[in-house]
């Protein structure tokens, strides 16, 4: 056991040396000669101290993030491999009667464990967000976020793992089958109540105040054919300096949002810009393409962890101390392979994530006929929220759900040039 979980430590901390070295002392941020003195230059919309600001800050948050990912599955390796996880299962079967009390206790036991080792890094990197200025919020509200999120997610983890050991003992075989049909209907219902339930409990939201910003906001949406009667705003200033503004929910609950930092920092032109990229997700019906290209991923990954889930309860079974897969002992390894098969998948979504943003930048600009207030939109993201312009490689990969800065203004300018390719021609004659 010991060399086991010394062999996993060691592994982990060859993990974090590398990432340390690939964001802190080999990356090369020079840019592209091909980009230098475009409006994509970052050294045309920030200053030297701005840039290096921005570089430090986005190196910490991708090194805490990199870091963090693989936290839980050495977690949920020593929780296997120590026996603690079975332990964990005999104290619950010795203080409760009843199976579904048990699982109860168990999975809060686990997600309780599971927040207090994640959370010295959530914290490392709120202090970071302060240290830079990005995050506004007392720490008696972030910690109130913190429980707000425990016992959102504690109900909902505990209905899925009282159904998968319902479903593993009546259905062995095609459990992972039932259980993915039963996330449909789950997760169309969580998209619905997100909207009015789940994110006010965060923060408070109302229509937009400023009604000559929302006409012309709605005159957009007339435009774009989009049955609109309201726009909202949240108070995101209370917690952040940032900018920001999405589409949520479905149906009737479907709402356009804008952050108020973002109405308090940007003028009106990059701010229709902004809704014209938000109206370009509902016009694409990209929540729904999401919604649907979520549950098809979800489907295949249920069919691979059941696999893998056999597999690997019959040779480790001793190791990891366990019965079989219907043992309660066993829910970290099966939270472990969910783990990393999500993570494996992240590149895939995020490359998708990333043709539908530029999707909806092209659509914006074509509804607001204002390339320039995208480009000088995209500028503000970066100096407000300092953001790398073009940041690493893995980066990209692993944490790019929207295309570079840097990325998004030269498609923006290429579209530009070729919609006038003569005249740069005419301009010599």
């Amino acid at each position: 056991m010991r060399k086991w979980i010394a062999a996993a430590g060691l592994a982990y901390v060859l993990y974090g040396l590398f990432f340390y070295w690939y964001f802190f002392l080999s990356g090369d941020s020079a840019v592209p000669e091909a980009v230098k003195g475009t409006q994509a230059d970052p050294a045309s919309f920030m200053k030297p101290s701005e840039l290096a600001v921005a570089e430090q800050y986005s190196n910490v948050k991708n090194f805490l993030f990199f870091i963090g990912i693989p936290l839980d599955w050495f977690l949920f390796f020593v929780l296997l491999v120590s026996g603690a996880s079975k332990k964990i299962k005999k104290w619950m079967e010795a203080a409760v009667p009843f199976r579904f009390l048990q699982i109860s206790g168990f999975v809060f036991v686990l997600s309780l464990i599971t927040a207090l080792v994640t959370l010295p890094l959530d914290w490392i990197g709120y202090q970071v967000s302060l240290d830079y200025n990005i995050s506004t919020q007392t720490a008696a509200s972030w910690a109130k976020d913190q429980v707000i999120s425990f016992w959102i997610s504690f109900p909902i983890f505990t209905l899925c793992v009282l159904v998968f050991y319902w479903l593993i003992k009546r259905h062995e075989k095609k459990w992972w089958l039932y259980a993915w049909l039963l996330t449909v209907p789950f997760s169309l219902f969580l998209f619905f109540i997100q909207p009015v339930i789940i994110d006010p409990l965060y923060n408070d939201f109302y229509p937009l105040k400023n009604k000559e910003l929302e006409t012309k906001i709605l005159e957009l949406a007339e435009e774009a054919n989009i049955p609109a009667d309201h726009v909202y705003e949240v108070n995101m200033s209370e917690k952040t300096n940032a900018l920001n503004a999405y589409v949520t929910g479905i149906g009737a609950n479907k709402r356009i949002v804008l952050w108020d930092t973002t109405l308090n920092k940007l003028d009106d032109s990059e701010i229709l810009f902004i809704m014209g990229h938000e109206m370009g997700h509902y016009v694409m019906k990209h929540v729904y393409i999401g919604l649907a290209g979520y549950l098809l991923v979800s489907l295949a990954g249920f069919y691979i962890v059941d696999k893998l889930f056999k597999r690997t309860v019959r040779f480790t079974r001793r190791m990891f101390h366990l019965e079989g897969r219907h043992d309660l002992a066993a829910l970290p390894l099966l939270m472990l392979l969910f783990s990393i098969l999500s993570f494996a998948v992240t590149p895939f979504s995020n490359a998708v994530s990333r043709y539908e943003e530029n999707q909806a930048d092209q659509y914006g600009i074509e509804l607001t006929e204002n390339r320039e207030a995208a480009v000088k939109t995209f500028q503000d993201l970066a100096v407000t929220g300092l953001s790398q312009v073009d940041p690493p490689v893995l980066v990209k990969i692993f944490r790019g759900s929207h295309p570079s800065i840097m990325e998004r203004i030269q498609h923006a300018e290429q579209e530009n040039a070729s919609e006038h390719p003569a005249s740069e021609q005419d301009a010599d004659q």
